[in-house]
């Protein structure tokens, strides 16, 4: 399977320049390509070929005076801008055919030099080469230098750089992994249930608390947002202060993603086969727990999972998130009654008590080991049941509380 690997770059300020002209050059490119084609279509006119477009915005603009600018880059990189625009249209057209999955997609818009991200693409073409030093050698640009954390497993076939919203730069290669990388099997099958008061609550008991990152780093925060707010428009110290929030939200988003890394790894590696609830994290961040959901981070918590699972011969799924795991009876299978968040503990009529957390978990378990285990389309547990109104509803103008989500658990 192929993966990316990011690294650390630190482009010397003449190469930073030269970046810079790149990510320019990119962007116009681009631009042209979706301006040209919105003008085709509004007068009719027959879709443009992605050689046509190569050959008017590349080939022929580069003869042009208002734009021989972009022969000072290289061209790999402008056939990369197409190529991204090129995607962006054909996904937009599935989507709205209804051949992609979820969310309807906007059609692509245009980019601007004010974006906090700004990146390009190599490919082998433009024969960019990992040198013997260490360094990343980019055609007209230079040797940057690298930090490199762990070793490539093979050849990369393309590498983009990519510059955040903090300033910094990295180096993106995707490489195909070795097909020798299963794990070894062991017995233990798990369930997780995720929740915001505890992160990850397993089927077998374990509880793993929640971290909490941005409300960890909300006073900080708060403080640099309120000395960005009385900075003037336009002026360099708003730069300085745009840049330094930045940073503090890039710092959060590395400390979360490097514990989900680890945390997932773990339980990667521990479990045969690992069952999660399919969340509707897009529901739930139009929520009074709007801050709180996106902290947690669940969406990139299961893809984490999902990935790796496929990386090491594991097996991972998703059960079906009208599924009722929290008033189902673990023990007896009896749906009971809809209960409130602040129910954190209850008993069945067959006289079983149940932890509200770990009863989801085995009920996610025994839910994903029933759909992988049943291949003849036969119902071997009961039907679903939709969530109460009371447990699922959207309140508005949630999207802007910061309540606290102490003692709440998700569906």
């Amino acid at each position: 399977m192929q993966l990316r690997y990011n690294f650390r770059v630190y482009p010397t300020p003449g190469q930073q320049i030269e970046l810079a002209r790149a990510f320019g050059c990119a962007r116009v490119v681009f631009n042209d390509g979706l301006r040209l084609r919105q003008q085709a279509w509004e007068a009719g006119e027959k879709h443009i070929s992605d050689g046509e477009l190569s050959r008017r915005l590349i080939t022929e603009a580069k003869l042009t005076p208002e734009r021989a600018w972009l022969g000072e880059v290289s061209a790999v990189v402008l056939q990369q801008a197409l190529a991204d625009l090129n995607t962006a249209y054909r996904n937009f057209f599935a989507s709205v055919t209804g051949k992609r999955k979820g969310r309807t997609l906007a059609p692509p818009r245009f980019r601007s030099r004010k974006d906090n991200r700004q990146a390009i693409r190599f490919t082998k073409n433009s024969r960019f080469k990992v040198l013997d030093n260490g360094r990343l050698r980019l055609p007209k640009i230079g040797d940057l230098a690298v930090r490199w954390s762990r070793s490539l497993p093979s050849e990369p076939s393309s590498v983009a750089i990519v510059k955040d919203a903090a300033g910094r730069y990295f180096a993106s290669f995707v490489v195909q992994t070795p097909q020798d990388e299963t794990l070894p099997p062991v017995d233990s099958e798990v369930g997780i249930d995720l929740g915001l008061t505890h992160f990850a609550v397993m089927s077998d008991g374990t509880k793993i608390a929640a971290p909490r990152f941005l409300r960890r780093a909300a006073r900080k925060l708060k403080r640099l947002q309120q000395a960005l707010a009385r900075t003037q428009k336009g002026s360099a110290n708003r730069t300085k202060a745009v840049v330094k929030v930045a940073r503090a939200h890039a710092r959060v988003a590395d400390t979360r993603r490097d514990w989900q890394h680890k945390l997932s790894t773990a339980i990667i590696r521990d479990n045969q086969a690992v069952y999660v609830e399919d969340l509707c994290v897009t529901g739930l961040g139009r929520t009074r727990l709007a801050k709180s959901v996106h902290d947690a981070g669940w969406a990139s918590f299961t893809a984490m999972l999902e990935y790796k699972a496929a990386r090491y011969g594991r097996t991972f799924a998703r059960v079906d998130r009208f599924f009722p795991s929290t008033r189902m009876c673990s023990a007896c299978r009896r749906i009971n009654d809809k209960m409130a968040l602040t129910v954190r503990a209850w008993d069945c009529l067959c006289g079983s008590h149940h932890d509200r957390d770990v009863n989801a978990a085995k009920n996610v378990l025994a839910a994903g080991q029933a759909d992988n285990s049943n291949d003849r389309g036969a119902q071997v547990r009961p039907g679903l049941v939709p969530a109460p109104r009371g447990e699922a509803v959207t309140h508005p103008g949630a999207a802007c509380s910061t309540r606290s989500a102490e003692g709440i658990s998700v569906l």
